[in-house]
C-alpha cells in the first residue's frame, strides 16, 4: 500500500528532478523503519545516472522537504538509482536495447507459445520484432504482456 504523503513528494520532487535534467522513478516511505526512511530512485534519461546526480537531487529535495515541512517528524532520506530494469517498456528502451537478447511473454498462445526468445529487432505500433537463428519474428503487440532483458549483466 502506497504511504499517504507519497503523491505529495512526488509532486514537490519530479519538478526538482526535472531543473535538474533527471526523471523521478519511484518513492517509497518505509514507516516500519526508525527512523522512517523515504527512498526516492531518480534516473538520468540521457546518461547512467551518477552519485552525483543523486547527491544533487538529495540537497534538492532535502531543501524542499524542509521549507515545506512535508514530513514533520525525523527521517532519513536515500536517493538511489534503479539501474537497468529487466523489463522494457518505453520507445527510449526498445532502442536502446536493439540486438540484446529478450524475452517476450504473451498474455494469449501465438504461434503455439506463450513465451518467445530472440535478439530484440525492435517495435512499431503493431509488432514486437524479434531475431530467431536469423528469421524475423513478428510477435502483435496487443498480446505483448512483458518483454524481460534476457540474462542483464
Amino acid at each position: 500500500m502506497t504511504h499517504p504523503l507519497i503523491p505529495s513528494i512526488l509532486e514537490l520532487a519530479t519538478p526538482l528532478a526535472e531543473q535538474l535534467g533527471l526523471e523521478v522513478v519511484e518513492a517509497v516511505f518505509q514507516t516500519s523503519k526508525s527512523p522512517p526512511v523515504l527512498r526516492v530512485d531518480i534516473r538520468n534519461p540521457t546518461d547512467d545516472t551518477s552519485l552525483d546526480d543523486c547527491e544533487r537531487m538529495s540537497r534538492a529535495l532535502e531543501e524542499q522537504l524542509d521549507v515545506t515541512g512535508l514530513i514533520p517528524n525525523a527521517y532519513v532520506l536515500e536517493i538511489s538509482s534503479p539501474g537497468v530494469s529487466q523489463s522494457l517498456t518505453t520507445d527510449r528502451d526498445f532502442s536502446v536495447f536493439k540486438g540484446f537478447s529478450v524475452l517476450v511473454k504473451t498474455s494469449a498462445p501465438h504461434g503455439g507459445k506463450q513465451q518467445w526468445q530472440g535478439r530484440l529487432q525492435g517495435r512499431d505500433e503493431e509488432t514486437v520484432y524479434l531475431n530467431q537463428k536469423g528469421k524475423t519474428i513478428k510477435i502483435p503487440r496487443n498480446l505483448v504482456a512483458q518483454v524481460l532483458l534476457d540474462n542483464p549483466e
